[in-house]
């Protein structure tokens, strides 16, 4: 029977490393964990868990540390997990059977990332509603998932490439190893840390893409890789625009970059831009339902609300029952002049997933273009209830909506509310002097009517 070891890296992960450790237990023949500097109790939990630990230096290349520990490890296969990682207890059936396939050099291996929302994604992939899968992960509403190789056969010719965003995976291809794909699943909980901790990540994975893109300048992944980095977690839209751009000049085919290309236009306000870009992504093969939603996107800010319509419903077809898709088909419709079907389009995406908060904002807004304000405010007030962190701006819009019907009174109570949550907010504490200044001048007319 082949023997299974399994390969971390490690640093500071006291907190996290026990419940991975614990889940591969009776699984794995070996664990060989590299060390590269912690300063709390992460050796001590390793090694009570049976693991050889090694102590390397951090030399700001998880490939090159990952080599490190994979040079320690005796296993026929093995199985690489990070700290925040767990896995799946359905593993343990299937492993033996997959390790035993001997025209296969590596699996590629389904990644649950855990988020916060069901509107978050990763990279090009939207959130999946949480299944409820492993108990320890019934918390979060939903996973996004992604593919990696993290199972796979030891041989010297098989090692990590990539200074970040690194994987065993280009080797194997380039040796003419076959990969097949995993019957398991590893639970990822890292997108779920707190804001603190996601900033200071996010600056150490910058600095690492950058290197990356210095020493392989001709790599479009690389390109690609800190294009998403400058776009989602620092808003760097031109830079995120120039990466994405080289990345689809290296490589015609990685249609993601262009897919992504076509975001940065969109969020730069350059919708006839954004539409070629996507285009692009199409013909090169990337022809997903987000391409179409991204579609639908440019030509609703341009006004042509016929092709997006059209373009939402493509995206209908290629990703059935989406809410987002729907609400979006909703209000394009509204603008088309389809009131009541499109308004019934947006409450079924709402009544579907009502945390939501941009669904309700498309009801809100298709209500106030069409001039029914009782209905916006009442719409707006239902948002406050159902989603989970009501902005500032929500209390606001709220009570400008009831204070256009004279509804000063509920006006001041959604304004009252808010400040509780956000006592620092200016803008709720004007508004709420404007409110009592309308009561009052009301008050004092009651008063003169009674007199006269």
């Amino acid at each position: 029977m082949s023997k299974l070891s399994l390969s971390m890296i490690v640093r500071d992960a006291q907190r996290d490393l026990p419940a991975c450790l614990a889940s591969v237990r009776g699984i794995v023949d070996e664990i060989v964990v590299a060390d590269t500097g912690s300063t709390d109790g992460t050796i001590k939990v390793a090694r009570d868990f049976g693991a050889r630990v090694i102590e390397i230096p951090w030399e700001h290349d998880f490939a090159g540390a990952r080599n490190r520990c994979l040079a320690e490890v005796t296993g026929d296969w093995v199985l690489v997990l990070d700290a925040d990682e767990q896995l799946d207890p359905g593993a343990a059936k299937t492993l033996p059977a997959q390790m035993a396939l001997q025209s296969i050099a590596g699996f590629q291996t389904t990644i649950r990332n855990y988020v916060l929302r069901l509107e978050d994604r990763v990279w090009d992939r939207g959130a999946i509603p949480n299944d409820g899968r492993l108990p320890e992960a019934q918390a979060f509403p939903a996973y996004v998932e992604h593919e990696n190789v993290r199972l796979f056969r030891r041989s010297p010719e098989i090692y990590f490439v990539g200074r970040v965003h690194e994987s065993v995976g280009p080797r194997i291809v380039e040796t003419g190893g076959k990969l097949g794909f995993a019957d398991f699943c590893i639970h990822h909980f890292g997108m779920v840390i707190d804001a603190e901790h996601r900033a200071a990540k996010n600056l150490f994975y910058r600095d690492l893409g950058r290197w990356k893109v210095l020493e392989m300048p001709h790599n479009a992944q690389a390109h690609f890789e800190l294009g998403l980095v400058e776009l989602d977690n620092f808003g760097n839209l031109e830079e995120a625009l120039d990466l994405f751009d080289r990345a689809f000049i290296l490589d015609p085919k990685l249609g993601v970059a262009s897919f992504f290309k076509g975001i940065a236009l969109l969020r730069l306000n350059r919708p006839s831009l954004a539409l070629r870009a996507l285009q692009d992504a199409e013909r090169a093969g990337h022809a997903t339902a987000l391409v179409a939603e991204a579609c639908g996107d440019a030509h609703y800010n341009s006004g042509d609300f016929r092709e997006a319509t059209r373009a939402y419903e493509l995206a209908i077809r290629r990703s059935p029952h989406n809410p987002t898709f729907e609400s979006k088909l909703g209000l394009s419709e509204v603008r088309l002049g389809r009131v009541e079907p499109g308004l019934r389009r947006i409450r079924r995406a709402i009544t579907s997933q009502p945390g939501v908060p941009d669904n309700h904002d498309r009801l809100i807004l298709a209500m106030v273009w069409l001039d029914r304000v009782p209905e916006a405010s009442v719409a707006a007030a239902a948002k406050l209830d159902a989603i989970a962190a009501p902005a500032a701006t929500d209390f606001l819009r709220t009570a400008s909506l009831l204070a256009r019907q004279a509804q000063w009174a509920r006006a001041s109570n959604v304004l009252e509310r808010g400040l509780r949550l956000y006592p620092d907010d200016n803008t709720l504490r004007q508004g709420l002097a404007e409110v009592s200044s309308n009561i009052s001048a009301n008050w004092a007319i009651s008063d003169v009517g009674s007199t006269t």
